[in-house]
């Protein structure tokens, strides 16, 4: 009687909820970009810092285990001694913590810039990914208002060198300490050290940041009495009286053409708060050494509107957001939104030495970005072009074909030898298209006779085959030339890029 095999089970090749894979041109684009912006910080005297993926869970802050397991938001683990591990979820809760580590070592400001992954154990969804890029510069040390006004101007001069125009961008801007004026003139909370730390205050903070998602009605629910969503939860509200309530509005609501103006209506909503003033202040005076740096408000603007998780920020705010337009994948055009923001946040070191630190910085979304480049089809790049595949036509010509190879490269030329059966010269050249390949080198027993090679150029001659109609034009087409050998690298050398 035969024995029943056993089922062999075999994993199924697919990637992990909210996680991808990033291919040769996807990561060449990234490291490009990455590169063009740490360029931009090394000018402004900044210096890099790489941090472990992995940290104490504790020296993040703001996700603190419970019971069981940490509260959702980061993927965490016990290691063998039971102490609670995770992966960063940003690239500024580690700067804090080696920062404090390090700080009789490192000067005082201290400007760094860091790049690298970072995740979050959120529910995916379209362009929202588990893992993504973050580039990030910060100052820390500083309670001058030039340091932010730096970050400002800094991260503008990025925008601009990865490609965007001055009228395709708007870095807005706004500070944390004039909605504290306008909470302390609504009578909300009381102020303590220039902050008001309430739980009311706490609510009326989350509510505006929920702006972007809700609009001015859904925050105004928000900040009475609650809000039922479309799937019949309801949200408890902030219980603002009506007359806090249109203060809070006409704040967030303000949208005037000029910078001057917006911070005229402030002053009057601020009213006789000394840190609203203050607040105020501090944007007139980013807004100034902006203009020094050749920024105007065409490009960085004074927006209310601009919330940027207040609770966690300490004084001014700002986001970049590109003006121009994409299609979505329903063929439908919408705003891009931001692609970088940041602020001012005094608080964050204080976790671990007991006293205020100050710092500014910002985060840009690489992957964000990337994705704006290549939906936008002004700015989008060429796929770079693969090796030179040399073909082999005689197998016992090997150490010729690898010869060639070797000089190519000795001259800096990409360049691969086919590793596949090389019977076929169809099969090869359909590879080199599959790589992307500009040029293939062609070498038979009558090219080695004569010390010569033929090459062939794929690009032109795929042009040429949707022109040509009989086989003698074809004859007489310039998509493959014949070379000798020795004068191979100098033509190489001249063809264009």
């Amino acid at each position: 009687m035969k024995k029943n095999k056993q089922k062999v089970v075999r994993p199924k090749p697919i990637n992990p909820k909210g996680f991808r894979d990033y291919f040769h041109f996807f990561s060449k684009k990234r490291s490009s970009l990455i590169k063009e912006i740490c360029e931009v910080f090394e000018l402004y005297g900044f210096e890099n810092l790489e941090t472990p993926a992995i940290e104490n869970l504790d020296a993040l802050g703001k996700y603190l285990p419970d019971i069981d397991r940490p509260n959702q938001g980061v993927f965490s683990w016990k290691d063998d001694e039971s102490n609670w591990l995770a992966l960063r979820y940003d690239l500024t809760a580690p700067l804090a913590r080696a920062y404090a580590q390090y700080s009789n070592e490192l000067p005082l400001p201290y400007r760094r810039f860091s790049w690298g992954p970072v995740w979050r154990n959120e529910k995916p969804g379209p362009g929202r990914y588990r893992q993504f890029y973050q580039c990030d510069a910060d100052t820390v040390g500083s309670h001058s208002v030039v340091s932010d006004a730096e970050m400002c101007i800094m991260l503008s001069t990025i925008i601009e060198k990865i490609g965007f125009k001055k009228d395709e961008y708007i870095l807005n801007l706004n500070n944390r300490k004039i909605l504290n004026g306008i909470l302390e003139t609504a009578g909300i909370g009381n102020i303590n050290d220039n902050y008001i730390n309430s739980t009311q205050s706490d609510m009326v903070l989350r509510s505006i940041d929920k702006i972007d998602r809700l609009g001015l009605e859904g925050v105004k629910d928000l900040l009475g009495a609650g809000r039922k969503d479309e799937s019949g939860d309801f949200t408890t509200g902030a219980n603002l009286n009506e007359e806090q309530i249109n203060h809070i509005i006409q704040f967030i609501s303000i949208n005037n053409d000029t910078n001057s103006k917006t911070l005229q209506l402030l002053q009057t909503l601020v009213g006789n708060s000394i840190v609203g003033k203050q607040g105020i202040d501090e944007l007139q005076q980013i807004l100034e050494f902006s203009e020094y740096a050749g920024f105007s408000e065409d490009s960085i603007r004074v927006n209310p509107g601009t919330v940027r998780g207040l609770g966690y920020y300490t004084g001014p705010v700002f986001e970049v957001e590109l003006t121009e337009k994409i299609q979505n994948e329903d063929g439908i055009f919408t705003e891009i939104g931001s692609v970088a923001g940041g602020g001012r946040y005094d608080g964050l070191v204080k976790r671990f030495t007991g006293k205020v630190i100050p710092a500014t910085g910002f985060s840009l979304g690489i992957d964000r970005l990337l994705y704006v480049f290549n939906q936008i089809k002004s700015k989008e790049e060429k796929y770079e072009a693969g090796p030179i595949i040399v073909t082999i036509m005689e197998k016992d010509k090997i150490k010729a074909y690898q010869q060639i190879v070797n000089d190519l490269r000795n001259a800096g030329i990409k360049s691969e030898l086919y590793l596949g059966n090389p019977k076929d010269l169809g099969r090869q050249l359909k590879y080199a298209d599959k790589r992307r390949s500009r040029f293939a080198l062609i070498m038979g027993s009558e090219e080695l006779k004569k010390d010569v090679i033929q090459v062939k150029d794929l690009e032109l001659g795929a042009k040429i085959s949707r022109q040509i109609k009989t086989h003698e034009e074809w004859k007489h087409q310039p998509a493959q030339v014949e070379i000798k050998r020795d004068k191979l690298i100098e033509y190489i050398m001249k063809l264009p890029k």
